[in-house]
């Protein structure tokens, strides 16, 4: 895709505009155009307090056009808040002209929408006005603006003033079994690599203890602990064991413990029974779909049947809270077939159902097959249904998040029974408090208490990506010796 832009007006913004119709667009510079080739010509011209956008979209001898004007009376914001909504407005209208596609949530791009809805809440604005603005100056249709402020409110209800005062803890085990067309996360799945898992294990248990004793020098409170990957479960029960039992015991009255079980083949009796005995209280077992045709096409190496075994063998261990992960707009998949997925899973009353969006990722094996839907129709029927479902279901949206190239410009939402929300979601998504990283991949994030003028510091550490960088005993001294110090100089005028 090619832009040409004429104007004060960030590339970036526009290039994530052009993404809502196109999820997975490249922008190169020397992109030598042909008929099939997508021109987006952008012109923006400014006159004492207005602000006037045009946009022009052509492919070959189809071009659509738009065009729009703001100003600072019909705009809450600055000028260059101004600009975005102008240049936006042109985008969709050139872009529904162009495509036929209307954005659910219109020109919303890199934005929490539930933190923009609490930073007007917090503003004085009541949440009908809240959704007002989100239906009036980012076009979100009536169905998302609401969303918004029920997740706004879910997380106005979680996040205390307390829990910006505590902080969680995320610890990464990269390896999988096997590999989903689907996924770009850092995992690792050859035999080669598998083989690193002990010794991974061992500089990660130095790892955790370095840090919790940290945490604790730092007078910090332990509010949740979240083991992701790539598949923790991919571990055997006794490495399993051997992991959790340097976190057990060591992290004071933490009120939330999750072991991402994400795939159902690694899910055992033992390895249940060993998180439950360890204080697991918090487990996510992830089918992603139940349609067989659809779990071969993604490259899951499980059946729908192992699925609802390894859900049972979840429950029977007594784990308290059971989440389910699912995808909306797979490959295949169809808004009938996600129904059905939804219908089969709502019997087995799980804790949370976290509904994602199918996102086309650089790094997925699905990209370069072009066999995703990019319009979104069957993901926009698929999350619709499944909003409505599980609400009257007795569920209640409580966080969520939107990425750039996901199909239909939809969202990824979680939704819990009432007292079972995931708070580590909630936690890490709003930045409401530190998160320390242990493990490859991981990132440390510390987050400062909301200063007088409503704004917020972040710092960010990252360990090494890979499994053997991170094993480098010559660096891991030196990366504890680093976070040490940089947590001392974040916290020392923290409270």
């Amino acid at each position: 895709m090619i832009l040409k832009i004429n104007g004060n007006i960030n590339a970036y913004y526009v290039q994530t505009l052009c993404m809502i119709y196109f999820p997975g667009a490249k922008f190169p510079t020397d992109e030598i155009p042909d008929e099939n080739t997508i021109i987006a010509e952008i012109d923006l011209k400014e006159n004492t307090g207005l602000i006037h956008a045009q946009v022009r979209w052509t492919k070959g001898e189809t071009v659509s056009e738009g065009e729009w004007e703001a100003t600072e009376n019909t705009v809450i914001g600055d000028v260059e808040r101004i600009r975005k909504i102008a240049v936006g407005r042109a985008f969709m209208l050139a872009g529904e002209k162009f495509t036929g596609f209307i954005p659910p949530w219109g020109i919303m791009t890199g934005v929490r929408p539930a933190k923009l809805v609490t930073d007007y809440l917090n503003g004085g604005f009541t949440t009908d006005q809240a959704e007002a603005v989100l239906k009036n100056e980012y076009f979100v249709s009536d169905s998302k603006a609401r969303l918004a402020v029920q997740v706004a409110e879910a997380e106005k209800r979680l996040i205390t003033d307390g829990k910006r005062k505590q902080c969680s803890i995320y610890i990464a085990i990269p390896f999988c079994p096997s590999r989903c067309a689907y996924c770009s996360f850092v995992s690792y799945t050859s035999p080669g690599l598998m083989k690193l898992i002990p010794e991974y294990l061992a500089a990660l248990c130095e790892d955790i203890d370095r840090t919790l004793a940290l945490i604790d020098r730092l007078g910090l409170e332990i509010s949740t602990i979240y083991i992701g990957g790539g598949t923790p479960t991919v571990l055997t029960a006794d490495q399993l064991q051997l992991l959790l039992s340097h976190i057990a015991g060591k992290t004071g009255n933490t009120s939330e413990f999750t072991l991402e079980a994400g795939r159902p083949d690694t899910i055992t009796a033992e390895k249940m029974a060993v998180a439950r005995a360890y204080g697991v209280n918090r487990v996510s077992v992830n089918t992603q779909t139940l349609n067989e045709k659809v779990l071969e096409a993604i490259g899951r190496k499980h059946t729908a049947d192992e699925f609802f075994t390894a859900y049972e063998t979840a429950r029977s261990a007594g784990i308290e809270a059971i989440n389910i992960d699912l995808i909306a707009g797979l490959p295949t998949d169809t808004a009938d077939s996600f129904a059905d997925t939804i219908n089969r899973i709502l019997p087995l009353a799980p804790e949370n159902i976290t509904v994602h969006t199918f996102c086309v990722k650089k790094s997925a094996e699905l990209v370069t097959g072009g066999v995703y839907d990019r319009e979104g129709a069957e993901a926009m029927a698929s999350v619709d249904y499944a909003y409505n479902t599980l609400v009257s279901s007795g569920y209640q949206p409580y966080y969520m998040y939107r990425q750039k190239n996901t199909v239909g410009n939809l969202e990824n939402v979680g939704y819990a029974r009432p007292g079972y929300d995931g708070l580590y979601n909630v936690y890490m998504m709003e930045e409401v408090h530190s998160i320390f990283g242990c493990g490859a991949s991981s990132v440390t994030k510390f987050v400062s208490l909301t200063a007088a003028d409503g704004s917020v510091r972040i710092d960010r550490l990252f360990q090494p990506k890979y499994p053997y960088e991170y094993l480098r005993a010559d660096e891991r001294d030196k990366r504890y010796a680093e976070l040490q110090k940089a947590a001392f100089a974040f916290y020392e005028n923290f409270f």
